[in-house]
């Protein structure tokens, strides 16, 4: 298992000086995200995160995310082109030292929630999530910023790109998706470097909007699609373990072959359809972390993992999910799990 933490940048306050300090830490997961989805990253913004991690004793061998354009999900003949542009990225992050690409294919918005700062009991916030609360919104409509809101468009474009998403139902998504795979799984094999798809975060439709990356079945079917290995997945325990229907440790143990990457998160079911997100610790949530390594540890696995969206506490503000204090206690309690893992199988 290798350590990871996600990193904005250079304008990210949670710095690399900080990151380095957490205990096993040896990964960093970011992106080139000043360039517009679709277009090709330059050589010399790649190296840059390559060289500022290696300045700090770390390494860069994760992307999070090299983002799929609207026009590939729509399957619009534009997509020949930002596709060439997908396979170039693959081709240059390979060069430079990458093997994995986390990344999705959902519609429009990306992981979603109804709440950036709900009160725990403890005093510190946390993310949530209530399904009336998002049914109630109107995504044309609304003046509201949220996680997965996309911000880049102005309402009329929103409204143009959600119009064009009517013709578009989850079987067409599939076919879309299809094609994207057959597309870039080849160049994948070439540089070396695995997909790693995230779920639909939450794993079920939004505003009408399909959504087809939602648990098991969803990943047998990928599979058959595109049998590689590199065609792989990105397990994130949170946006899968959000709906109870998902047993995330059976998800772990049958497609272990190609978890590349994991997001180790804890929620706790607060309705149907209803979360909140929790400490990492297995007493804190609906989840059992520990028996989600376990099944990991015991498929085999030896790839990517980082805590995912924390609480904020101890008074800390600043991108929401992203502070330090709390992904930080996440990870040193990840390793002392992987840790007490490893130990009990050898006695």
């Amino acid at each position: 298992m290798k350590m990871s933490f996600r990193w904005y940048g250079d304008k990210d306050p949670v710095t690399l000086e900080k990151i380095r300090q957490i205990p096993g830490m040896a990964v960093i997961v970011s992106a080139v995200y000043d360039v517009p989805a679709g277009e090709v990253w330059p050589e010399e913004a790649i190296a840059h995160l390559k060289e500022a991690a290696a300045s700090n004793g770390l390494s860069f061998e994760v992307v999070e995310s090299v983002p799929v354009h609207e026009d590939i999900k729509l399957g619009l003949p534009s997509r020949e082109r930002l596709l060439d542009n997908y396979c170039e990225n693959i081709r240059r992050l390979g060069r430079a030292g990458v093997r994995v690409i986390c990344y999705n294919f959902m519609p429009v918005f990306d992981w979603l929630r109804s709440e950036l700062e709900r009160p725990l009991s403890d005093g510190s916030n946390a993310l949530a999530y209530d399904d009336e609360a998002v049914r109630a919104m109107d995504p044309k409509e609304s003046e509201l910023s949220l996680p997965g809101w996309d911000e880049s468009y102005t309402r009329d474009e929103l409204r143009g790109l959600l119009d064009r998403y009517a013709a578009v139902d989850a079987e067409k998504l599939w076919e879309n998706f299809a094609y994207f795979l057959h597309r870039v799984i080849p160049a994948c094999k070439e540089a070396n470097v695995s997909m790693a798809i995230h779920p639909d975060d939450p794993p079920w439709p939004l505003f009408g909007l399909p959504r087809i990356i939602t648990g098991a079945e969803s990943y047998r079917r990928m599979k058959q699609i595109e049998p590689s290995v590199r065609n792989g997945i990105t397990l994130c325990t949170g946006s899968l373990g959000a709906s109870p229907e998902n047993d995330v440790v059976a998800i772990a143990r049958e497609f272990a072959e190609r978890i590349h990457f994991v997001h180790a998160r804890n929620v706790k079911w607060t309705g149907e359809r209803c979360f909140e997100e929790a400490p990492h610790p297995s007493a804190q949530g609906s989840l059992d972390l520990y028996e989600i390594l376990n099944a990991l540890y015991e498929s085999g696995f030896d790839g990517y993992i980082r805590p995912d969206h924390g609480r904020m506490i101890w008074g800390e503000t600043g991108r929401y999910g992203y502070g330090l204090y709390d992904r930080a206690l996440g990870a040193t309690y990840l390793t002392g799990l992987w840790e007490a893992i490893e130990k009990s199988h050898r006695a």
